[in-house]
C-alpha cells in the first residue's frame, strides 16, 4: 500500500472493524487504537479494541465511553504492530492469520497483514492515525485528541528523544487547539507514579549490572519481582528507559520474563548505537534508539547472548 488514501478508501469500505494493539500495551498503540475506533464510530461504523492484556488505570481513560462491543468483523486492522508474534494471547490465535489492514511506523515492520502502510519517519503510529482521520472526514474531538496526543507524547518521551520531530510538534500543537489538558496527560504519564511502580524501580535497581566498561546496562524484570511488588503492566510501563539514562551508558537491555517462560528484551540505544539492528539478529527490530527481541530460557543464557551481540555491535560501532 503506497498511500494513506488507499487505507481510508479500504476503511470507507467496511462496516465493521476490528482493530487489534500489541501486548504490554504502551500509549501509542492503545492511543491509535482508541482514536481510530472513535473516528470510525463517528463515521457511522461499528468498532472495537482488541489487546490480549488488560488495559490498567493508566491508559484507562482512552477508552471511556467505548463500549466492549463484539461482532464478526468485515476488516481486521493492526495498529503500531510490527510482527503477529506481538499480538500474544489471545489476539493472536484469533485474529493474527486474518489482518486485512496494519498501521505502523516501525522500520522492521514484516508486512503480515494483506496491506500494510509503514512510515518510519513518523515518531508515532499516532500520527498516522491523525492523518488518516482527516482523511476519513473525522472530526478531530477531545477525546481523539486526547488519544492521539498521548500516543505521539509516550512514544517521543514527552518530546526529548531523537524521533521527535517537526511534524510530530506540529500534529501535536493542532491537537492542543482541541482544549486538550496535554499538561495533566504528561503528568499521569511521566511524573504520576503508584507504589507498585516505586516498588519495581527499587528491585530493578537492585538488578542493575553493568558490562563494556559500564557502556552497557542491563536489567532484570522475574514474574517473581512483580509479584512481590504487586504490580500490573502499567507499572512496568518506561522501566525499559532507566538504564539508558545512566552517566555513559550507550546500550540499556531490559530482560522481562513473560508466562511462556520465555524473554522479552528490550534495548534503549544512543547513537551512533542502532537498537534495532543487534535486535534484528534474534528475529526481533523497532526503531534505531528503542527495539525488542525474546530469547529461550534460561535467564543467565538469553543475558548472555543479548550481551554478546551488544557488546560486538558497540566495538564495531564507536
Amino acid at each position: 500500500m503506497k498511500s494513506l488514501e488507499e487505507a481510508a478508501a479500504l476503511l470507507r469500505g467496511a462496516e465493521r472493524v476490528m482493530i487489534l494493539c500489541h501486548q504490554f500495551p504502551d500509549g501509542d498503540t492503545l492511543g491509535s487504537g482508541s482514536a481510530l475506533c472513535r473516528g470510525l464510530r463517528q463515521l457511522g461504523r461499528r468498532a472495537a479494541v482488541r489487546c490480549s492484556d488488560r488495559i490498567g488505570p493508566k491508559y484507562r481513560f482512552l477508552f471511556e465511553g467505548l463500549p466492549d462491543d463484539a461482532f464478526e468483523p468485515d476488516l481486521v486492522v493492526a495498529v503500531d504492530v510490527a510482527d503477529r508474534a506481538l499480538f500474544g494471547e489471545p489476539v493472536g490465535p484469533e485474529y493474527g492469520g486474518r489482518v486485512d489492514l496494519c498501521l505502523d511506523h516501525h522500520r522492521s515492520n514484516v508486512r503480515y497483514a494483506k496491506q500494510s502502510y509503514v512510515d518510519p519517519q513518523a515518531a508515532a503510529t499516532c500520527e498516522i492515525i491523525d492523518v488518516l482521520l482527516k482523511l476519513l472526514g473525522v472530526a478531530i474531538d477531545k477525546p481523539i485528541a486526547e488519544a492521539l496526543y498521548t500516543g505521539i507524547s509516550t512514544d517521543t518521551g514527552c518530546f526529548r528523544y531523537t524521533n521527535t520531530t517537526p511534524a510530530a510538534h506540529r500534529i501535536a500543537a493542532d491537537l492542543l487547539e482541541t482544549g486538550i489538558d496535554a499538561a495533566a496527560i504528561d503528568r499521569a504519564m511521566f511524573d504520576t507514579k503508584s507504589r507498585a511502580r516505586l516498588e519495581m524501580e527499587r528491585r530493578v535497581l537492585d538488578s542493575i549490572r553493568f558490562a563494556c566498561g559500564g557502556q552497557i546496562a542491563v536489567i532484570r524484570i522475574t514474574k517473581k519481582m512483580i509479584a512481590e511488588a504487586g504490580a500490573v503492566e502499567d507499572d512496568l510501563d518506561g522501566l525499559a528507559t532507566i538504564p539508558r539514562g545512566i552517566e555513559g551508558v550507550r546500550v540499556g537491555v531490559t530482560l522481562r520474563e513473560k508466562d511462556d517462560g520465555f524473554y522479552k528484551v528490550s534495548l534503549r540505544a544512543v547513537s551512533p548505537a542502532d537498537a534495532a539492528k543487534i535486535c534484528e539478529k534474534f528475529g526481533g527490530g523497532g526503531h534505531r534508539g528503542a527495539a525488542g527481541c525474546t530469547l529461550p530460557p534460561p535467564l543467565e543464557e538469553a543475558e548472555k547472548k543479548i550481551l554478546g551481540a551488544v557488546e560486538r555491535h558497540l566495538k564495531e560501532n564507536r
